[in-house]
């Protein structure tokens, strides 16, 4: 099928499963590393639009493009980025799921010491957030600094960590306050590794077979999710890279120069600091736009040129994320 024949199709319509794919295969090492670690606890998954856990729901869904690889090139094409498309990433997204199952499955919400060290699991869920890059009392784990997005999120990074093979954990976060919170996880599962769940429910949500709606309104909404209002500001950074001078008017355009170099930089600034390459992508189109509006070209060496640019999409990112960055919760 062609992208617009697919893009017409309804979530309904794919005949989709995850057995027999790489998914299968996938969910069997996740199992594995729970039972590495002496936990009992196996979380149901489905098929959906995007990665996420209901709250209360012991399981979490997948994502429907990881289930066909045609599906996994649409969603390339369509926002840049596929979440989850390497195993790697797919395994840590995994296990980050698998903590906020586990914590629906015990409830671990709601006692003491998981209020105390993560925070309330009832505060709203914000629409977007503001991250510290330089604190210590978080985990490093999925991209954007995202534990530090809700308590939910931060008690699912933590365990994450802990779970995943050859962490290091306790050398990796020697001296930062974040250890005291694994030390938690891994206290607290020794206790409930081979307890029964409180909570055995198998309810999924938003399956593909009830959702009707087309993929083309889907990646309609999630492009505009990702759609930022960028600062505009950065003429003066602009002209301090590039040049309007007759002498440089014979050097290629700067505009022609960010389109050449557009896919290796905006891998390299949304690895760098998180943020979505459909979002970082849009920063770009923004400066080709403004590059071509003030007429500017190259004015050195393309290579020198291409580090500067690098620097400055880095900062403007991150004057981004420090207005507030919100992404689709996990």
């Amino acid at each position: 099928m062609t992208d617009e024949q697919l893009l017409d199709l309804r979530f309904s319509d794919l005949p989709l499963t995850i057995e027999g794919t790489p998914l299968e295969q996938r969910l069997d090492r996740l199992h594995n590393e729970l039972e590495r670690r002496r936990i009992t606890f196996r979380p149901h998954v489905w098929l959906s639009e995007e990665w996420f856990t209901p709250d209360g729901v012991p399981g979490f869904a997948i994502p429907f493009y990881l289930a066909h690889p045609r599906l996994i090139r649409l969603e390339r094409r369509q926002m840049l980025e596929v979440e989850g498309g390497s195993e790697r990433e797919c395994l840590r997204i995994m296990r980050h799921e698998t903590g906020h199952a586990l914590d629906n499955a015990y409830r671990l919400h709601s006692t003491r010491d998981y209020r105390k060290l993560f925070g309330s699991f009832s505060r709203p869920y914000p629409d977007f957030y503001k991250p510290l890059p330089k604190s210590r009392d978080f985990v490093l784990h999925l991209g954007a600094w995202y534990a530090q997005a809700h308590p939910a999120e931060d008690f699912a990074e933590t365990f994450a960590v802990w779970l995943a093979r050859g962490s290091r954990w306790r050398r990796r976060y020697q001296g930062w306050p974040a250890l005291r919170k694994l030390e938690y996880v891994d206290t607290l599962i020794k206790k409930i590794g081979v307890a029964q769940p409180l909570n055995e429910s198998r309810r999924k949500v938003e399956t593909l077979a009830r959702t009707t709606t087309t993929l083309r309104e889907h990646y309609r909404l999630k492009r505009a999710h990702y759609a930022f209002e960028w600062p505009a500001g950065y003429d003066r950074d602009l002209r301090r890279i590039f040049s309007n001078d007759p002498q440089h008017e014979s050097n290629p355009s700067a505009t022609s120069l960010l389109r050449r170099i557009r896919g290796e930089v905006r891998q390299a600034v949304a690895e760098g600091t998180g943020i979505h390459t459909y979002a970082v992508d849009q920063l770009i189109k923004q400066m080709m736009d403004r590059t071509t509006e003030l007429k500017l070209r190259v004015a050195g060496p393309a290579d020198a040129t291409t580090k500067k640019i690098l620097v400055m999409l880095t900062v403007q990112t991150m004057n981004v994320v420090q207005t507030g960055y919100h992404r689709i919760p996990l």
